[in-house]
């Protein structure tokens, strides 16, 4: 055989192997396992919702920051044990919240179907019904991931962190296999949620060591913040990151970005960096809220798609905080 067709035998097994692979996670993967399962998910995170509007917000931040480490496998669920040394004790997860409402679902799935559903499937459900919840988009999640049985602390700096250049950003997104506009719209999760002072307060006073505040900032969104977060203050306290609608799910993240009010540095970035390709993206979601949505439900979809455990990898979790 000649070394052409040695490429064009491996391109072909590669492509047989691959879509197999991606074959294995399904919308229709718990229909006879646990048929019930997207109801038991609905009922708890509704329940949730109504004591803590920021539920939705926290779990899709831990949903993405899952994925971005080792891939869609419920890692960062683990506590410490004697061998885990838990991804909650990285810095971009120091902040991450709603841990006991996972534990709930759990609790309920496996009173109805022992050993069915898996913690990393929980999260990806969870947020696309939360996210429906609050006035965005549906899509059809696809399932079939199962847990992994180790954490990998270290590669929590594979985050996107809030104080990281755009450039720094896209290629944490790119070694993902997330494009530009996987970026800007999983960016648009923004648009519910808050942020600690301590995320952006730099950009108030002392820009880069300048002394003064970021120049991309709207100054009457400038001085709103430093009511907010005085210098000196406390550093937990928390901003809306979309201040026009904090607790709904729509475009309008955009639409502040444009007005140069965008919370964090990383936010802004993509509209307010010269010649970056992320601007004409911003720009067509603040134009279309209906183009923003399905660009959120396809790049939602891409992200759970990042390395997902299916097969026999892995296992399928009884307590999302301990392997079995």
């Amino acid at each position: 055989m000649s070394s052409f067709s040695y490429v064009a035998a491996a391109i072909v097994l590669f492509t047989i192997v691959l879509g197999n692979t991606n074959a294995q996670l399904s919308p229709s993967f718990y229909d006879t396992t646990c048929p019930d399962a997207y109801s038991i998910v609905r009922n708890v995170v509704e329940k949730a919702q109504e004591n803590d509007i920021r539920i939705g917000a926290k779990l899709i931040r831990v949903h993405f920051h899952d994925c971005f480490v080792n891939g869609c496998d419920g890692s960062l669920l683990l506590d410490d044990a004697d061998d885990i040394d838990s991804e909650k004790n990285g810095a971009p997860n120091l902040s991450t919240a709603g841990y006991p409402v996972v534990d709930d679902i759990k609790t309920a799935l496996e009173n109805a179907c022992p050993g069915v559903v898996s913690c990393a499937d929980i999260l990806a459900i969870a947020s696309e019904i939360l996210v429906s919840a609050n006035g965005g988009p549906t899509w059809e999640v696809q399932l079939g991931r199962r847990d992994s049985r180790t954490a990998n602390r270290a590669g929590t700096t594979a985050i996107p962190s809030p104080f990281e250049t755009l450039d720094q950003i896209a290629k944490k997104f790119a070694d993902a296999g997330l494009d530009s506009t996987d970026l800007v719209a999983l960016s648009g999760a923004h648009t519910f949620g808050r942020a600690r002072c301590a995320t952006f307060v730099h950009r108030l006073y002392n820009f880069s060591g300048t002394g003064n505040p970021d120049p991309s900032l709207d100054t009457t969104y400038l001085e709103t913040l430093r009511q907010t977060c005085p210098q000196g203050g406390n550093a937990g306290t928390l901003a809306n990151l979309d201040p026009s609608t904090p607790n709904g799910f729509d475009h309008n993240y955009f639409t502040n970005l444009q007005k140069n009010r965008g919370l964090l540095q990383t936010d802004q970035e993509l509209f307010s960096t010269s010649g970056a390709d992320t601007t004409s993206i911003v720009d067509r979601f603040a134009n279309s809220q209906s183009e923003f949505f399905d660009s959120f439900a396809k790049s939602m979809i891409n992200m759970g798609n990042i390395k997902p455990l299916t097969g026999s990898d892995g296992e399928i979790r009884f307590d999302c905080k301990r392997v079995n």
